[in-house]
């Protein structure tokens, strides 16, 4: 490895706060025009090559700039939507092309978007408005095995996954390929602040992310982790999660561990080596965020609550999807994802009144974990009722739906309605973060986690 990079992190900061205003998200084919621009504008710089194929016929390209011999990978898309990744690879490659000083002993491997078939889903809310009732509306997030995140080879214990994907199977290539220094996949959320996932402790790097996050005036998300299983390293720093950790706790908690997916790239990557970051950001955040004063109910109370109303609407969504399945194509990637997500979500009020019990009565919940908590239930029944109303709707758009299909239509509309109405007036106290400070702080955080990399080799 070679020395540590001559960047620090103010002028890495300085390079991020130059990311110029963005009024929507790049599409695929949008993406895939930029990089190949980009290519063909430095031959000398740039060299791409298709290293794979989607499952519906998308090429899938890899853009490498710099010549090492450090090699970095990053990758966007592996939840499609989750697409400020695609401006952050966007940018970085621009800038690569553009500054020697960045390129230095570093090769950078980009592909710009390694799931298209499931961007493609998601590109109803690119170009705005950009509010969570028509961002859910549209949104769309592949069945757990389908995912390019989720569906690398994995065998703990019960669990045995080895159905990879196309997309998947192309990025295995590629970091057995390279075994790369640092690999950052590039997700973000919905609602809440910001935090990240790193492989292992680095010196000084959960204090850089933190320097990064407030540089753009962005709010730590310190309340209720995205997962239980997730080890902090810092303030809203953890240590990246993974399928076996997950398998341990379900079973700690006398449940069934669901196995129908695999391990992660992050996991996969270890094999080689390498430093895998998440940085995980929101399109809207809100004063609750980062408020760590008490609330007026313990954390048990909240807990429960939020297991409860998510069980009654998940059950409301389960009846209708039980009367229509039969009825509804099984070629649709939402009606895939659908039949996934809800008998594997029915099993979180139970595994959350299971952790409720355990709880201290006496611990008051923060307001950030209540209303953490309280946004994964109105997040949760936007996002996968918008996908259970498109299923139902998109079949009855070809013309040639049972009849059966169109009162459970109605029935999910008029829900999904109320649940729209609902959010949309708690949704007047988001803010809605700037798309140039997103991508800026991802920008940062991959550039300052090969930094931080290289000063701990020496």
């Amino acid at each position: 490895m070679t020395a540590t990079n001559p960047s620090p992190l103010r002028e890495i900061l300085e390079r991020a706060h130059r990311v110029p205003d963005l009024d929507h998200f790049p599409g695929v084919d949008e993406i895939t025009e930029r990089l190949d621009e980009l290519a063909g504008r430095h031959p000398d710089l740039v060299t791409s090559r298709r290293i794979g194929t989607s499952r519906l016929g998308d090429p899938i390209t890899m853009y490498s700039i710099g010549t090492g011999p450090d090699e970095a990978l990053v990758y966007a898309g592996v939840h499609p939507n989750e697409p400020i990744g695609f401006w952050t690879a966007i940018r970085l490659a621009e800038d690569l092309c553009a500054d020697e000083d960045l390129r230095g002993g570093c090769r950078w491997n980009i592909i710009g978007c390694i799931d298209p078939d499931g961007t493609r889903l998601n590109e109803g809310w690119f170009d705005g408005p950009f509010n969570r009732v028509n961002c859910l509306e549209h949104f769309y997030r592949p069945a757990p095995a389908e995912q390019v995140e989720w569906s690398f080879p994995f065998q703990y214990k019960n669990a045995y996954f080895d159905q990879v994907m196309p997309e998947a199977f192309a990025l295995m290539r590629v970091i057995d390929e390279l075994e790369p220094v640092v690999a950052v996949s590039l997700h973000n959320t919905e609602v809440g602040g910001v935090y990240y996932y790193v492989t292992r402790e680095l010196g000084g790097f959960v204090d850089e992310l933190h320097a990064i996050t407030a540089s753009f005036g962005l709010p730590l998300d310190l309340g209720e982790p995205e997962t239980p299983v997730a080890r902090p390293l810092g303030p809203a720093v953890y240590e990246m999660i993974s399928a076996k950790a997950t398998y341990d706790y379900t079973e700690s908690l006398g449940l069934t561990p669901y196995s129908s997916s695999g391990g992660s790239s992050a996991e996969y990557a270890e094999r080689h080596g390498t430093v895998s970051l998440v940085a995980e950001l929101p399109y809207w955040t809100h004063p609750a965020n980062d408020d760590q004063t008490p609330s007026d109910a313990s954390y048990r109370d909240v807990l429960a609550r939020m297991a409860d109303a998510l069980g009654k609407d998940l059950d409301a969504m389960i009846e209708i999807f039980d009367a229509a399945r039969p009825y509804l194509s099984g070629d649709s990637q939402l009606v895939r994802a659908t039949d996934a997500f809800l008998p594997y979500l029915a099993k979180r009020p139970v595994r959350d009144r299971l952790r409720a019990e355990k709880e201290d009565p006496a611990r008051m919940a923060t307001v950030a974990e209540a209303f953490g908590l309280t946004d994964v239930h109105r997040s949760f029944r936007l996002r996968f009722g918008g996908m259970l109303l498109r299923s139902l709707e998109g079949e009855i758009a070809r013309g040639s739906a049972a009849a059966v299909l169109h009162p459970l239509s109605r029935r999910m509309r008029e829900l999904y309605r109320e649940w729209q109405a609902e959010a949309a007036a708690l949704d007047q106290e988001l803010r809605t973060v700037p798309i140039k400070d997103l991508v800026g702080v991802q920008y940062a955080a991959t550039l300052t986690l090969l930094n931080a990399v290289r000063r701990e080799a020496g």
